[in-house]
């Protein structure tokens, strides 16, 4: 370990430690370059094969990028590594898995049972840092992908497996032989209770790429983010979906949430929202009750402090007593939405829940509600619309700012007592 030392143990003298600085050579300085002479790499993109994960990375791995996929336990991250790797080996890539965590028969496992078996894929066991760096040279695969770096170790660097100098010593020296080699690299990593990614923020800075892979345990679909993209955007959303053989692409996720829809539900409301650049149907069920004790509010799918703000703007502004009931609201599908656009579906969800009504099955809803009741526009509203209108909606409450899309009748509403109206009936009664 490293430690101080202000006497030389060989003379004894005192005070005798200078700092030497290691000397690299006298390589000439590499002059800087016009950026309009940089080469680029935009077209040299090597798809994964899956649509989906192709969509969040735009279009495939970087020669030369880092990749780190993060997820908890049990989300699919070495399940959808090894199928994209099946399908690049198919392709005609020479793909490399070191599979530090699992058994090499473990991992044969999962490859036939995922359809990821083939020549092209070779798999090596090996926990060591120099040993793995060691065999890249030997193989010299055109993709490689190590599973997970937080069991990887340097023996010349001191901590166990995991530890912060470990997983920062190692991250960095896969990342210099990435660049070096041209050599597309994934990284596997662990997350924290928290969600964030487990060992030193500087795993994350020193990667070119952070998806997250998330999902409900007690639902199959697996949501795959960019959480940082050096090659393009991070508004991109890939769904797929768990099941015996793998993860399935969901190319159409917002027929899936809606699939066992009932129409005629008091309390169900269809919401067009966005996840990224992803335009999104989904259904927002609430059930209102009669308290036994002090109220309860519950929201599942979406922020429930959200909930308690627009309860509170329900009976502000729209003339609804929930004080006395308990109030449950949830994204039906195991989607979480975080974006305001979903305000208007919960509110009507949560009224109509409270009077018994249900909302027209062909309506959609599209909103945010400020504090003083007004509907407001939310970004994307032509993205939203369009997959209504290619769904089969035929009307949508929103705010007087929608745009007119085609197939779509435009019922606007400029405050929430007026989507009340329109959607659940006159309001010219004393509310329950």
């Amino acid at each position: 370990m490293p430690r101080w030392l202000g006497r030389c143990p060989d003379c004894g003298a005192w005070g005798s430690f200078v700092e030497a600085v290691p000397h690299h050579g006298d390589r000439p300085l590499d002059l800087p370059t016009p950026i309009t002479e940089v080469a680029t790499t935009a077209g040299d993109r090597r798809a994964t094969g899956l649509g989906e994960l192709d969509r969040v990375l735009g279009g495939g791995l970087v020669p030369g990028s880092v990749t780190l996929l993060a997820g908890e336990p049990g989300m699919g991250k070495s399940t959808l590594l090894l199928q994209a790797l099946g399908r690049m080996a198919r392709a005609g890539a020479r793909c490399l898995l070191v599979g530090a965590e699992e058994s090499p028969e473990q991992v044969r496992l999962r490859a036939g049972r995922v359809d990821a078996l083939h020549p092209e894929l070779r798999l090596a066991a090996d926990t060591s840092l120099p040993r793995i760096l060691a065999i890249v040279a030997q193989h010299r695969p055109d993709v490689v992908a190590v599973d997970s770096i937080q069991t990887i170790v340097h023996p010349d660097r001191p901590g166990a497996p995991g530890s912060v100098t470990q997983v920062r010593e190692c991250a960095q020296a896969l990342v210099q032989l990435a660049k070096q080699a041209a050599l597309p690299t994934l990284l596997v990593g662990h997350v924290t209770k928290d969600g964030s990614v487990a060992g030193p923020r500087a795993l994350e800075h020193v990667v070119d790429t952070v998806l997250s892979v998330d999902g409900h345990h007690h639902h199959t679909l697996r949501l795959v983010r960019a959480l940082k993209h050096r090659f393009g955007s991070t508004q991109e959303l890939g769904i797929l979906e768990m099941r015996d053989t793998g993860l399935v692409e969901v190319p159409d996720p917002s027929s899936l949430f809606l699939e066992d829809r009932r129409v005629d539900a008091p309390g169900s409301v269809v919401a067009a929202v966005l996840d990224g650049a992803r335009p999104l149907l989904v259904e927002v069920q609430a059930l209102v009750a009669p308290a036994v004790g002090p109220p309860r509010r519950f929201a599942d799918g979406f922020d429930g402090t959200r909930l308690a703000l627009l309860l509170a703007v329900l009976e502000a502004r729209g003339a609804e007593t929930l004080r006395s009931s308990d109030v449950y609201a949830n994204v039906v599908g195991g989607v979480r939405v975080g974006e305001p656009g979903l305000d208007l579906a919960v509110a009507l969800a949560v009224a109509g829940a409270h009077l018994d009504r249900s909302i027209n099955a062909d309506t959609v809803v599209v909103g945010e509600i400020g504090l003083g009741g007004e509907i407001r526009q939310v970004p994307g509203a032509s993205r939203r619309l369009a997959e209504a209108a290619r769904l089969g909606f035929r009307r949508v409450i929103g705010p007087p700012s929608l745009p007119p899309t085609p197939g779509l009748t435009a019922v606007p509403a400029a405050t929430l007592r007026d989507a009340l109206n329109v959607a659940l009936g006159s309001r010219d009664r004393q509310a329950a």
